[in-house]
């Protein structure tokens, strides 16, 4: 589970996510930017729309990637704004795909 210090709330921090460097695969969607200070922690943001499932399929692929984006928060530069967006083929893709294809996106986005 993501602390509270590290989850994504407010929709300018998502807009400005954005405008950020974005790579994609065929489960989800990463944007990274920078929103707030330098001393800010980094924040992470997730998006799973209504065209990904039902609220049981929809809920479940939140709890997976909310898992798998915890591993992330500590390669993230300070004030790092990161968005993940599911895309329809996450509902029916295992644990271990979307570990890769989130660790793939991720490293590509990263400077």
């Amino acid at each position: 589970m993501l602390s509270p210090d590290h989850r994504l709330t407010d929709a300018d921090s998502f807009r400005a996510a954005t405008r950020g460097r974005r790579s994609g695969s065929r489960t989800l969607v990463v944007h990274l930017g920078t929103a707030g200070e330098g001393d800010d922690p980094a924040r992470i943001g997730l998006v799973v729309s209504k065209a990904v499932g039902n609220a049981v399929v929809r809920n479940r692929v939140k709890r997976r990637l909310r898992h798998l984006a915890r591993e992330h928060v500590g390669v993230l530069p300070g004030s790092a704004v990161l968005v993940v967006r599911a895309l329809p083929a996450a509902a029916t893709s295992s644990y271990d795909e979307l570990r890769v294809d989130l660790a793939r996106c991720v490293g590509r986005v990263l400077p």
